[in-house]
């Protein structure tokens, strides 16, 4: 993704800045510290979409018990 498209993109929320960060788990994403939402870029395409974020809050996911 363009670094110039970067510097002028805000969360569209609370417009605060974003950071551009690339995971294995989650690809790459825009990450709202503010509001802790991760928004997915897909094709190069930042979706900046409330619906569409990840929340960062999300507990992780209970583990199942061992089988016994």
């Amino acid at each position: 993704m363009d670094n110039r498209l970067l510097e002028m993109l805000v969360c569209p929320l609370c417009k605060s800045p974003l950071e551009h960060q690339r995971s294995e788990e989650h690809g790459r994403e825009l990450i709202c510290h503010a509001d802790r939402l991760a928004f997915p870029v897909r094709d190069d395409i930042p979706v900046m979409l409330e619906h569409e974020a990840r929340s960062l809050d999300a507990s992780a996911p209970e583990t199942q018990p061992m089988p016994t």
